[in-house]
């Protein structure tokens, strides 16, 4: 392999996408594959000020205020795409938790076509492979819930949200074309579901 492979894992909260991450990791590992762990949130540097933004927005709804945190998640993104991507190996197989496909399930009066349009006027890096990781609702709900840090979110805070949210994104795997993961079987399905679509990739044999 002599190129970077991008691997966006996105889905609803609860679906199991670091548990997912992590098993992948290790048997890419153990195939002598090298593989560098990214998340958006810890790469984004400018993520305390929007995250004010989200938590104003959670409080008071506008579409103005929605566009502007669309507008600076596709920023940072870029800033990534620029700053921290090219300076990984060349040969690496970067594995990130979360892109701009989330958006799919957490906007909620932007049209995810229009922030997709965003991040591509922004040169935002595309994925070499787009995975939506997905579960029925009530099993990533409850999933969520029993986390040590709850559901720790800043959008959504009822069922009936998380079940919007699940359908929004399933909505756009469809759309795109993205590899869609049920994640709600053995895990080791699931690693290997996404392991052999990232063998499939060119360069990547």
């Amino acid at each position: 392999m002599s190129r970077q492979l991008f691997v966006s894992l996105d889905g609803p909260k609860g679906a199991g996408k670091t548990t997912l991450l992590e098993a992948m990791t290790k048997v890419l590992r153990a195939d002598n594959k090298k593989v560098i762990r990214l998340c958006e949130k810890k790469s984004d540097p400018f993520r305390r000020e929007t995250m004010a933004l989200v938590n104003r927005l959670a409080r008071n709804p506008t579409l103005d205020l929605e566009w502007e945190i669309c507008k600076r998640f596709a920023d940072s993104r870029a800033w990534i795409s620029q700053q921290v991507l090219p300076e990984q190996p060349p040969d690496s197989i970067i594995l990130m938790d979360r892109w701009y496909p989330s958006d799919a399930a957490f906007r909620r009066m932007v049209p995810f076509a229009e922030i997709l349009q965003l991040n591509i006027e922004r040169n935002v890096r595309t994925p070499d492979l787009h995975v939506g990781v997905v579960t029925a609702p009530d099993i990533s709900w409850a999933r969520a819930a029993a986390r040590s840090r709850g559901l720790n979110s800043t959008v959504m805070y009822k069922l009936e949200e998380h079940v919007a949210c699940t359908r929004a994104f399933e909505q756009e795997i469809a759309n795109h074309e993205w590899v869609l993961c049920r994640n709600e079987g053995m895990l080791e399905d699931a690693t290997m579901q996404i392991i052999t679509e990232i063998y499939r990739l060119p360069g990547c044999p």
